[in-house]
């Protein structure tokens, strides 16, 4: 574990700051919440680790007033508390951010950190408070930016910025690196020991053993709604927390990192780019004659740090965004999965069978075959291991990681020529890591032509066939090693 030079990480002697005790929630015949505790210190970095749909989420709603236990008691400083909203949580100094951000992307940051505060907009205190924040806290942001041209990394660092404005001292962070670059992962990582040992409370919900192990103080591990372990993080490894959380008797899945298979790619073009230019809304030129072939049963991994260009690069290839200049040559129908889900990929307010007559709808035409749909969602949640009591569930009802299992089980049917993915493993636990990572090899030995990007490096090597870096709007192939990948990818910044 790394620790501060100076600084004294005794997690004993901590006076207690929230506790949630046999917390019970049940959504109709489903059990989220089984009984689950958790106890947080003054001034610690608690990670909150299991498996997709153990109740992490739910029970950290339930800390915010987003949602209210069915049983259990919750107490803040060893008072009693009961939050029927948000806004209570917030008036005991608790904030969250979520892992889908809260944010209205036509307003600046300055308008967005002023929403929900209460009483006429004040410009120029609001701007005060964020310039105040950014200096103490080492987290730049620029007030007249509007959202939606911001980054995903400054967006982060909005939703932070939102909380500490409303004077939180107990902050949830819900996979708050799932979409960063290393380096950006590295630096709120960073912040969050900062702002722990500065007196702050920290609750991390995480899938990344590494990174959990490298700033927790403690770790509390649920499965199945229930509370399993509870202990220092420098007592448990990152071993026996898998263990925790999908069974002492259950086999650990392969690694995500696991080394690459040797496999041969046909030489038969499925994507093929020649000269590929990209401008944006107001003609600044974000991909630059970009010329590459992405074959026929191969993965291609593209690597890049936020804003580079890739995510113009891919949506092109998916046939999402059309190019400035240059020629494309692609299938009439490719497969994507988005880095926004809920933006880009399902409709939370349908149900799932309607998510899944999404696929192809571009081109279809006529009467849809309801029936037929409702058996094939029945037979890809069985087979991609989606959680939910049936076809006809709502998308919302699902946990983060089974909604993006059943995205990217969707984008596989049928056996697409070509599949564009975007951080394919998001909020996704050890075990349906490994599940998406065979599907995708399973799909590429078919036959397959496949891109994936990654925000998590060790997450390209690890699938990727050939590796194509994105730096400063323009493609290079490099090598298949973490230092020439590392070394192209650092050129943009």
């Amino acid at each position: 574990m790394v620790i501060p030079s100076g600084t004294n990480r005794s997690v004993t002697a901590r006076a207690l700051r929230l506790s949630l005790s046999a917390i019970r929630r049940t959504y109709g015949a489903v059990t989220a919440l089984d009984g689950a505790s958790l106890k947080v210190a003054v001034g610690e970095v608690h990670a909150l680790l299991g498996e997709n749909g153990a109740g992490k989420t739910t029970l950290m709603k339930i800390a915010f007033g987003l949602d209210q236990p069915d049983e259990g008691a919750i107490a803040i400083d060893g008072e009693a508390c009961t939050f029927r909203s948000p806004r209570d949580a917030m008036k005991r100094g608790i904030g969250m951010v979520q892992q889908h951000f809260a944010l209205v992307d036509a307003m600046t940051v300055a308008e967005n950190v002023a929403l929900g505060a209460g009483g006429p907009f004040d410009l120029g205190r609001t701007v005060a408070v964020i310039e105040e924040i950014s200096r103490a806290s080492g987290l730049p942001l620029d007030p007249a930016a509007r959202v939606r041209d911001l980054t995903v990394g400054a967006q982060q660092r909005l939703e932070i910025i939102k909380a500490l404005a409303r004077r939180s001292t107990t902050l949830i962070l819900d996979e708050p690196t799932a979409v960063l670059s290393p380096g950006e992962s590295a630096e709120l990582l960073a912040w969050t020991r900062r702002f722990a040992d500065g007196g702050g409370t920290v609750i991390l919900i995480a899938h990344k053993l590494r990174e959990v192990l490298s700033v927790a103080d403690r770790i509390t591990v649920m499965r199945r709604g229930r509370t399993v372990l509870t202990g220092l993080a420098s007592e448990v490894t990152e071993s026996s927390l898998a263990d925790a959380m999908l069974g002492a008797s259950s086999s650990q899945p392969e690694s995500a990192t696991a080394p690459r298979a040797a496999h041969s790619i046909e030489n038969t073009p499925v994507i093929s780019l020649t000269g590929v230019s990209v401008r944006d809304s107001m003609g600044v030129k974000r991909l630059h004659e970009a010329t590459l072939t992405v074959s026929r049963g191969e993965i291609l991994g593209v690597a890049a740090v936020e804003g580079a260009g890739h995510s113009e690069l891919l949506r092109v290839m998916a046939g999402r965004l059309a190019p400035s200049d240059g020629t494309l040559v692609a299938p009439a129908e490719v497969g994507f999965v988005p880095e926004d889900r809920h933006r880009d990929a399902v409709v939370l307010e349908a149900t799932l069978t309607e998510n899944v007559a999404l696929r192809g709808a571009k081109s279809r035409r006529g009467v849809i075959a309801w029936n037929a749909v409702r058996k094939t969602t029945a037979s890809l949640m069985r087979t991609r291991d989606v959680r939910s009591d049936n076809a006809d569930a709502l998308m919302r009802t699902l946990s983060g990681g089974n909604q993006q299992k059943l995205v990217v089980g969707r984008e596989l049917l049928g056996a697409p020529a070509a599949l564009i993915v975007e951080n394919p493993t998001r909020g996704l636990d050890i075990r349906a890591t490994s599940e998406v990572h065979a599907a995708l090899r399973a799909a590429r030995d078919d036959g397959t032509a496949i891109v994936v990007y990654s925000s998590d490096l060790d997450e390209v090597l690890a699938l990727a066939d050939r590796i194509i870096v994105v730096a400063a709007g323009r493609v290079a192939a490099v090598a298949a090693d973490r230092d020439s990948v590392g070394r192209a990818m650092l050129e943009a910044q």
